[in-house]
């Protein structure tokens, strides 16, 4: 019902810059929260960076002055701008988004597939 799809991953040396985007599409009510993930080989997935519908962010420490989320609530996407990219950031991203279906019940968390980003010289 609902679908989330990202672009933007690739390779990119250290000091470069990627800007990721994802969609939301199908059917559904109400997109709230929206994120980005991580996730490196042999480690946990961990927040990156959220965003309210009202604009409200918040970010991992590891990433505070270089990466920027955003989102266009009517359009029912959100994007992650980094710079200053390091070999440690890389990972699969993946976008999350807390989906209301219909106007009751509660919300749920969808995921999109992931996409790859690898920083290195």
């Amino acid at each position: 019902q609902v679908q989330l799809v990202e672009s933007g991953g690739g390779l990119v040396q250290p000091g470069g810059s990627l800007r990721l985007s994802c969609a939301a599409s199908g059917s559904f009510f109400r997109i709230y929260t929206m994120a980005w993930y991580r996730q490196a080989p042999g480690k946990q997935r961990e927040l990156v960076a959220d965003i309210t519908r009202g604009g409200t962010t918040n970010y991992a420490d590891s990433v505070k002055g270089r990466f920027t989320i955003s989102r266009d609530v009517a359009k029912n996407t959100v994007s992650l701008q980094m710079n200053s990219l390091k070999p440690e950031d890389t990972a699969v991203y993946y976008c999350k988004a807390d989906v209301l279906l219909s106007t009751i019940g509660l919300p749920f968390a969808s995921w999109g597939q992931g996409t790859q980003v690898t920083v290195s010289s």
